[in-house]
Parts: structure tokens; C-alpha cells; sequence
């Protein structure tokens, strides 16, 4: 009888041991992996939206205006000598200034009718 009553109480052991675990990678999720993929899709769609016009500072530290935008390379125009550097567009840390578009400066004036 005793036997039995060892394995049963072990049970319920072992399933508190595995709550906790869970419970710490539920708390990290959370608190770590979740914020740091809001973060990346920020970033992300920072970088699809550049337009000509822009002024950026990049992740090394340049702030430039965006002269020309091919595909994954981007070029600024850097410092009162209009210096023109290519560099890639994952190297684009922020913008500071962003230029609007017409279109959404007529939604603006629309709005401001209305």
C-alpha cells in the first residue's frame, strides 16, 4: 500500500515540475520575444516606406538626405558638400524627417475641409 501511495504523490510532483517551466517561458514570451518582434516589424516597415527626400541618420551614425532608392541600396546625400554615399537599406537606423507624399497631402487638406 505503500508503494502505491509513494506513486501517487510522486505524480503530482512531477506536474508542478513542469508548471513552473512553463509558466517562466510563457513570462518570457511576453515580456521579451513579443516586444522584440513588434520592434523588427517597425523597422521593417520603416525601411519599405523610405522615399527621395528623407532625412535618415543610419545605424552607423550618418545623417543624410535619400538622393536615389534602388532596390535594397540607397543613396544620401552627406554633409554641406552633398558627398553622395550607397549604402544598404537595412543600415537605415531612422528617419527624422519624413517628406509626405501628394496623396497624402491631399487626404490632409480633405480632412481639414471637412
Amino acid at each position: 500500500m505503500q508503494i502505491f501511495a509513494a506513486a501517487n504523490t510522486g505524480g503530482a510532483v512531477g506536474l508542478s515540475g513542469f508548471i513552473v517551466p512553463i509558466g517562466f517561458i510563457v513570462i518570457f514570451y511576453f515580456f521579451a520575444i513579443r516586444p522584440q518582434k513588434k520592434r523588427e516589424k517597425e523597422i521593417r516597415e520603416m525601411r519599405e516606406s523610405l522615399r527621395v527626400g528623407d532625412d535618415i541618420v543610419t545605424i552607423g551614425g550618418i545623417c543624410g538626405k535619400i538622393v536615389k532608392i534602388k532596390e535594397d541600396i540607397v543613396t544620401i546625400e552627406v554633409g554641406s558638400s552633398k558627398t553622395k554615399m550607397d549604402i544598404t537599406k537595412w543600415a537605415v537606423g531612422t528617419t527624422v524627417n519624413k517628406k509626405e507624399t501628394k496623396d497624402e497631402d491631399k487626404e490632409d487638406k480633405k480632412e481639414d475641409k471637412e
